[in-house]
């Protein structure tokens, strides 16, 4: 892939991520708080903004710090590792949210959380052929 490519994917990952963190903290806000786990010991409000914040932080620097995307790249894929538990409480509890309303579109969305950890990866730059790979 060319540095066009991880570039591209670089700033529509962030672009994405701004949107994401600013539905957290408006529109959004009641369907996010479904989605965390009676488990987690924060309260849901509560970590719904600082998810929020840190989302719109780590888009804002994918997009406009490139010279630290191998730093906001893997921080961004430690991330989704992060709150990839909840993801799965969402399918194991059963949790409606966003047209997630059925076991079958659940667990489907499970898969996408792999998706975004090596979306950020590459647009970080941290997943490049080298010379020898042929």
């Amino acid at each position: 892939m060319t540095s066009t490519a991880r570039t591209t994917a670089r700033i529509l990952l962030g672009v994405i991520m701004v949107g994401a963190g600013v539905a957290h903290l408006t529109t959004q806000r009641q369907e996010f708080r479904a989605q965390v786990p009676e488990w987690f010991p924060v309260d849901e409000d509560l970590t719904v903004v600082g998810s929020g914040v840190v989302e719109i932080g780590l888009g804002l620097a994918f997009v406009l710090l490139p010279s630290k995307r191998r730093l906001v790249g893997a921080l961004l894929a430690a991330f989704f590792v992060a709150i990839f538990p909840g993801n799965i409480a969402q399918y194991v509890e059963g949790v409606d949210a966003f047209g997630l309303d059925t076991d079958s579109k659940r667990l489907i969305r499970l898969f996408f959380q792999p998706v975004l950890v090596v979306w950020a990866l590459f647009g970080g730059g941290w997943l490049r052929r080298t010379r020898n790979d042929g």
